[in-house]
């Protein structure tokens, strides 16, 4: 079985809560007993959902082409206010 997701790799975490439906609740349960089924180990649906939001905003070419540009404005408008200093 191939899952979009990779094993998961060692951790640092930082805590992030958000309140899901139950029908999103229960797919995400479904997620990890097909991860465990497929990795031969249990993770649960916290340890998860992190990589998978990432590897959906990696997959997300918008994203990718938003999130540049605003890191270039960004180092811009930290060149301009070194600059005025």
């Amino acid at each position: 079985m191939t899952l979009k997701l990779d094993k998961l790799p060692d951790r640092e975490a930082v805590k992030v809560t958000f309140t899901a439906s139950a029908e999103l609740k229960a797919a995400l349960n479904d997620y990890a007993e097909i991860y465990r089924r497929a990795y031969g180990q249990k993770e649960g649906v916290t340890e998860l959902i992190p990589f998978m939001l990432e590897a959906f905003m990696n997959a997300d070419p918008g994203f990718k082409r938003a999130r540049k540009q605003l890191e270039d404005t960004r180092a811009a408008s930290s060149s301009l206010q070194t600059k005025e200093t």
